[in-house]
């Protein structure tokens, strides 16, 4: 998973590319470099560590002139994080030099076959074959050069060409990866996400897999798989530029849990429409929801958890069964799956690899295929039946807060507009549709009821181990809560049903254990109430969450949290943002790289 950029006019080349990566380190961090092009040579500058290393090397690109340029942001699986493995990589004889996102999953027997041609590899990458391949088939042409290299490829790839013999001229090639081309003024960018261009442009164009452009400062040119050429739409991005920067924040993750109201508020109202839920982008979908069988949620890490807690509502409300299997599972579980399926597909980026193979898989047996991404024109809102995006709008922190609640508020309105068509809502619609237009003000409550956060970050900060339990709709919450902190502050976090912890857990609960039980689910009340008598007993610390008037679970608890009253039903947007405040400044408190952690990246593009 890395970012790459790519610019081409009559400004320096240099200092928008290093200002584009810092918008894509989010994607990369353990190293970054750029190739610019001064007429026929092209330089290349690379760093280990983060883009600030890079901006010192080139005095913020001032010691490397040219006007069109590639650049790149790096996180490793091929190769340690140095400064040879660092991109962009040099063909043997200089003349190209080539940015990669993604995996080529043959590289090894290409690779093999290009030392026995005589070609020298500097690096352990899998990037590297693909600048020598272009070498070998370049004969004056880039862009045929292009196409027979892209037909060696097996696997994921957005890449970005210079060549030496053509100044003032990039190409970028995708294929299971992001990509998207900027059109300026006499200018033209590519890049691996949005945020990159919103500082230059607003007119994008999203390229499809298989495609690849031509870039020059006065026109861009695109191209199929054979070289053809076609025609495609600009879009424009409907976003400022102050939604991608901190806006007086200290962390991009800290804005990011504090503009939940805001994304959760954009998610819903616009598809609130005379006191119904209304998709019209589902309309097609509506003739065959009598023939859906099961429905099955995939999904990775947060969106997994986001689906966990978004089957409740479809469950109860549509009376379908519901299934939540880990997308990195099912691509590879036979499943039992087929045209009576409805696969709801769950990823912020849209580009996870697991989920969209796990994704064909389930459309090569005929299920029905539903996406809720946040980015448009994602490879997973291209390959689904239907596409539900969130407009969370861009999220810049590695550890999601308001990519996690939109999905689940998108799953709320599902499971509402289905059961509505199917005809079993009941009486209750006007009242359950209330709930959900309420989500925004009560997420705003959560944050405003806890000044106490801060404070609780600090005894706890320390703890070698923090056990979250919960029931029901708790229990979802309560993974995406123990993911959060241990992402951030690096601390050994775990979630359990609380029905569980006499299995086996509670051999773990020892003097001052943090436990953090989630309360919040009147069905389950008294069940979780005698679990937290049963770990407090034992010589553990409860923190809970609940209700402000739950007097039972205020006096068993430690220390506590509140959320406003709500329906269990809707409440996981509710609960996970005093979790999520509670990460954050543990984090903080550990002096931890909170908006970059360790070892992790954004969209996870690889397996």
């Amino acid at each position: 998973m890395c970012g790459i950029v790519g610019f081409t006019g009559k400004q320096s080349a240099a200092p928008i590319l290093l200002d584009g990566l810092k918008k894509l380190e989010y994607r990369g961090y353990d190293s970054a470099g750029i190739a610019v092009m001064d007429g026929n040579t092209i330089s290349v500058s690379k760093v280990r560590g983060r883009i600030a290393n890079l901006c010192e090397k080139t005095g913020d690109g001032a010691s490397v002139p040219g006007s069109t340029g590639i650049g790149h942001t790096r996180w490793a699986t091929h190769g340690a994080p140095t400064e040879e493995n660092a991109h962009p990589h040099l063909s043997n004889d200089g003349r190209f030099a080539v940015v990669h996102n993604g995996i080529i999953e043959n590289y090894m027997a290409l690779r093999e076959e290009l030392i026995r041609d005589g070609y020298r590899f500097q690096s352990e990458t899998d990037t590297e074959v693909i600048v020598h391949l272009i070498e070998m088939y370049y004969r004056g042409n880039v862009r045929d050069a292009l196409i027979k290299t892209a037909n060696r490829l097996r696997g994921s790839y957005a890449l970005g060409v210079i060549c030496s013999e053509e100044p003032g001229r990039i190409y970028a090639v995708r294929e299971a990866s992001p990509l998207i081309l900027g059109i300026g003024m006499e200018e033209n960018f590519f890049a691996s996400d949005v945020t990159a261009l919103v500082n230059h442009t607003r007119n994008v164009v999203y390229l499809e897999d298989g495609e690849f452009a031509e870039l020059s400062g006065d026109e861009i040119r695109i191209f199929d798989c054979t070289g053809r050429e076609i025609n495609k739409k600009a879009s424009r991005i409907s976003w400022d530029v102050q939604a991608a920067e901190k806006g007086g924040y200290d962390h991009f993750m800290l804005k990011e849990i504090m503009e939940q109201p805001a994304a959760v508020k954009a998610a819903i109202a616009p598809r609130i429409k005379n006191g119904k839920i209304d998709f019209d982008e589902l309309g097609g979908l509506v003739s065959e929801l009598p023939e859906i069988r099961k429905i099955v949620i995939t999904a990775c890490g947060s969106a997994y958890y986001a689906g966990c807690a978004g089957k409740y509502a479809l469950e109860r409300l549509c009376r379908i069964p519901v299934e939540t299997q880990l997308a990195s599972e099912l691509r590879y579980s036979d499943p039992l799956i087929d045209g009576s399926t409805l696969l709801i597909v769950i990823s912020q980026s849209g580009e996870t690899a697991d989920t969209i193979a796990a994704m064909k898989e389930c459309k090569s047996r005929g299920a029905r295929t539903l996406a809720v991404v946040n980015v448009v024109g994602s490879s997973i809102a291209s390959l689904a039946d239907y596409t539900v995006y969130t407009w969370a709008g861009p999220e810049i922190a590695v550890a999601t807060t308001k990519g996690y609640t939109t999905q689940i508020s998108v799953l709320y309105m599902l499971a509402l507009f289905f059961a509505e068509r199917l005809g079993r809502l009941g009486e209750d619609a006007g009242g359950l549709i209330g709930q959900l237009q309420a989500l925004p003000r009560r997420i705003q409550q959560a944050i405003d009821m806890n000044p106490s956060i801060p404070a609780l970050a600090m005894k706890y900060h320390e703890s070698r181990a923090l056990f979250f339990i919960g029931r029901n709709t708790d229990y979802a919450v309560a993974l995406e809560g123990a993911l959060k902190m241990k992402e951030i502050s690096y601390l050994h976090a775990e979630a359990y049903a609380a029905g569980e912890l006499k299995h086996g857990t509670i051999a773990l609960i020892e003097e001052h254990q943090p436990v953090i039980a989630l309360c919040c689910n009147p069905s389950v009340m008294e069940k979780t109430l005698s679990n937290i008598v049963e770990v407090k007993s034992r010589g553990a610390e409860v923190l809970a969450l609940t209700f402000r008037n739950n007097h039972k679970i205020l006096s068993a608890a430690d220390d506590l949290l509140f959320i406003p009253d709500a329906d269990a039903l809707f409440s996981a947007v509710i609960e996970i943002v005093p979790l999520q405040l509670l990460a954050y400044y543990v984090a903080k408190a550990n002096g931890c790289d909170i908006d970059k952690p360790k070892n992790l990246a954004k969209s996870v593009t690889v397996e």
